[in-house]
């Protein structure tokens, strides 16, 4: 048997390339959509209706994903599984659309967007066709289809990429901000489209042959899981919306400019954060049925302790390369008025590094099937999230959201820990881990202390210092790599 983390390894970099590239190619959309919108307020509004799509989708996929992975590794059939669970989803879905066909202007009143019902409608829409072909991409995955996966992902980019393109560049009025902001719905719903076209085979062999005891099954095993992403996305999204809310003052249309002025700042400046969790992103497709398929393997509390140290090692090294660089990654925004936001980026780095690694533990809850772990703990940090930033938004605004994400992450990160040792002990190294956390932070407060003013003498004294964080892993890691 070969070795298994290169066999993950292998995978990621396949997973990856589909979505840190697909990532990276949106990303261009930042500085697109940062010029073209003169005003933050106007890429705020664009920005809180995506929060509340990454909301939608935990829901609408309804934990199936995980739950399709889970029962392919216990049940003969595999065709019924991914049959019941495809269903499941379509259910969901449809019922979710008509509700918003018929309710769609009370919803637009209550997210304040009264003369704009149309964004509703289109949200659903990308939304619907997101979470129903999220089944059958998973089970691409399952069957180690990396390549299909990547190339549909990539067409599906590609129309969105294009799309907005076109528009925001050739159509787009910037005295009219509201009709960028339909063009950009347009492009992403186009976008998605492509999806199902190339999964068609799916859908045709589509086949009513539902089994509610196994629905039953894997219900009771996805409910907490969708408890803990929705819990999850309240973590990692609400204070976008927050943010408009609890600045604007419920009367001043200058107020709710302001707001929405806010919530721009610290989404475009929170897209450079992200960086880590693209990576986070690329590794979990392949990690999650990776991790599954060591069930029956008996090293694999080995196996998921060495993936830990790499995984670890990585996102550290994320961490510190875009901190002590954000004066060349700041110009990925290209209008100055967004800059004001810049000291969260750090801040936000950090919390996502936390937040991969209580992503790697949480394997623990979902291999041992006490999935309800898994919901205490998102339920717990959502709770957390929004005090903190009920109670603090109005003081320090957006750093306060920044502060919250970080410390909730963290508390989550510990949590995690500390339950899967006493239900599901896995021996992690934490020598590596807080050598390798505890260098990255000493590096990036040397150069917060030292405060470089040339602009070259400072870039090559931070990337000296990145080096050496990377040939620190280097050595430590190279040999027990080799050894599997």
């Amino acid at each position: 048997m070969g070795n298994p983390i290169k066999k993950l390894l292998g995978q990621t970099a396949v997973y990856g390339l589909s979505s840190i590239i697909g990532r990276l190619l949106n990303y261009l959309l930042v500085p697109l959509y940062t010029e073209v919108f003169h005003q933050p307020s106007d890429y705020g509004v664009v920005s809180e209706l995506y929060a509340w799509v990454a909301f939608l989708i935990v829901f609408l996929t309804f934990g199936m994903e995980t739950a399709f992975f889970r029962f392919l590794q216990e049940k003969e059939d595999k065709d019924k599984v991914f049959l019941n669970g495809f269903l499941t989803v379509i259910g969901v879905n449809v019922v979710f659309f008509l509700l918003l066909l018929f309710f769609n202007q009370d919803i637009a009143d209550m997210m304040l967007y009264s003369e704009h019902n149309e964004y509703i409608i289109l949200l659903g829409a990308i939304v619907c066709i997101d979470a129903v072909t999220a089944l059958p991409m998973a089970k691409l995955r399952a069957e180690n289809k990396a390549l299909q996966f990547a190339g549909i992902q990539f067409a599906s980019i590609a129309v969105n990429i294009g799309l907005n393109l076109f528009f925001m560049l050739g159509i787009f009025d910037p005295a009219r901000p509201e009709e960028g902001v339909l063009f950009i719905l347009f492009a992403n719903l186009f976008a998605s489209l492509v999806k199902p076209l190339l999964l068609y085979r799916h859908f045709l062999n589509l086949r009513l042959n539902f089994d509610l005891e196994l629905a039953k099954e894997m219900g009771v095993y996805a409910i907490p899981l969708v408890i803990a992403g929705f819990a999850g996305i309240v973590n990692e999204t609400i204070d976008r919306i927050l943010l408009k809310h609890i600045l604007y003052d419920g009367v001043n249309v200058a107020s709710l400019k302001y707001a929405e002025g806010e919530v721009g700042i610290y989404s475009a400046c929170y897209k450079l954060a992200m960086l880590v969790t693209i990576l986070l992103q690329a590794y979990r497709y392949a990690a999650e049925p990776f991790f599954f398929a060591q069930m029956k393997n008996e090293e694999k509390n080995k196996v998921y302790a060495k993936v830990m140290n790499y995984f670890v090692a990585m996102v550290c090294f994320v961490f510190l390369f875009v901190s002590l660089n954000i004066d060349v990654f700041k110009h990925f925004i290209r209008n100055e008025a967004y800059w004001v936001g810049l000291g969260v980026v750090p801040i936000l780095l950090l919390a996502n590094v936390f937040l991969g690694i209580y992503y790697n533990q949480s394997i623990w809850y979902k291999l041992s099937g006490q999935t309800k772990f898994g919901a205490y703990i998102a339920i717990g940090g959502a709770f957390l999230t929004i005090v903190i930033n009920v109670i603090f938004i109005p003081i320090y605004g957006f750093y306060a959201s920044a502060w919250a994400t970080l410390l909730v992450y963290a508390c989550q990160m510990i949590a995690s820990y500390l339950l899967g040792q006493k239900y599901y002990p896995i021996k992690y190294n934490l020598r590596k881990f807080w050598l390798y956390l505890g260098v990255a932070l000493l590096f990036y407060l040397i150069t917060v202390v030292l405060s470089m003013e040339g602009p070259m003498g400072k870039f090559l004294v931070h990337n000296m210092l990145i080096l050496l964080y990377a040939g620190l892993v280097y050595s430590l890691e190279k040999p027990h790599f080799r050894k599997g």
